[in-house]
């Protein structure tokens, strides 16, 4: 079994998920006689969020890529990014190191294809969801199309984010708020949401909805068991 690198702490809630779910799929592969082999750092998100405020992206890759630097260093195989919005620097880092980054787009695209869909909504923080270095993965490289929310709607998302989810509060009125928001991408024709940022699905999971979800963490860190149950070893 090969070593899985994580870079967590964004928040360590779902982090935390991400823990769970890569050691329950290892068991249960293994007849529950293994667990996983991980290398993680998990950082103060302060200093992930000051930066943000700052805009100081320089800093912030420097930052990541040190981080990432130092688990395959520890002997980690591959790398995860325990963060949808953190992978706008993820080209960056995978040409710093000599492991294989697993990308949580293209793990997320190879889902989406599966179920033929070819118009999703992305639900995210306001970089993942403004910025280009997620739509345009999807779209360029997948073939996918991608609809956001409203400027007012992706606000209350972002506002949500900083407010209660970093804080670990996820309430019933901001799931009321999210399903509202996704009810209305699906009038624009989207075919499937992704769920773009790792402490969504602590709010809203399948159950909760007849759109179909893409929860990002889940399909990330499996993406990572089958890397590390795998014979694959380069980049």
């Amino acid at each position: 079994m090969k070593t899985i690198g994580l870079i967590g702490g964004t928040g360590w809630e779902s982090t935390v998920e991400y823990y769970k779910i890569i050691n329950k799929k290892i068991s249960e592969s293994s007849g529950y006689k293994h667990s996983a082999k991980i290398v993680m750092f998990s950082v103060d998100f302060f200093e992930i969020s000051s930066r943000i405020e700052m805009q100081d992206f320089d800093g912030m890759e420097k930052f990541l890529t040190e981080i990432a630097k130092k688990i395959e260093a520890d002997g980690a195989d591959c790398l995860l990014i325990c963060a949808n919005t953190l992978h706008m620097f993820a080209e960056q880092i995978s040409k710093k190191i000599s492991i294989p980054l697993i990308h949580i787009v293209d793990a997320t695209a190879s889902r989406i294809k599966e179920k033929n869909i070819q118009k999703i909504g992305l639900l995210g923080t306001k970089p993942t969801m403004e910025m280009p270095f997620y739509k345009n993965r999807l779209k360029e490289k997948h073939g996918i199309d991608v609809i956001v929310p409203s400027e007012t709607e992706r606000e209350y998302i972002q506002t949500t984010f900083l407010g209660e989810f970093f804080q670990g509060k996820f309430t019933t009125e901001a799931k009321k708020q999210f399903l509202g928001i996704m009810d209305k991408l699906a009038i624009q024709g989207v075919e499937g949401i992704i769920l773009g940022c790792t402490e969504i699905p602590l709010l809203i999971n399948q159950k909760d909805t007849a759109i179909p979800l893409f929860d990002t963490l889940e399909i990330h860190a499996t993406e990572a068991v089958a890397f590390a149950l795998s014979t694959e070893k380069s980049k």
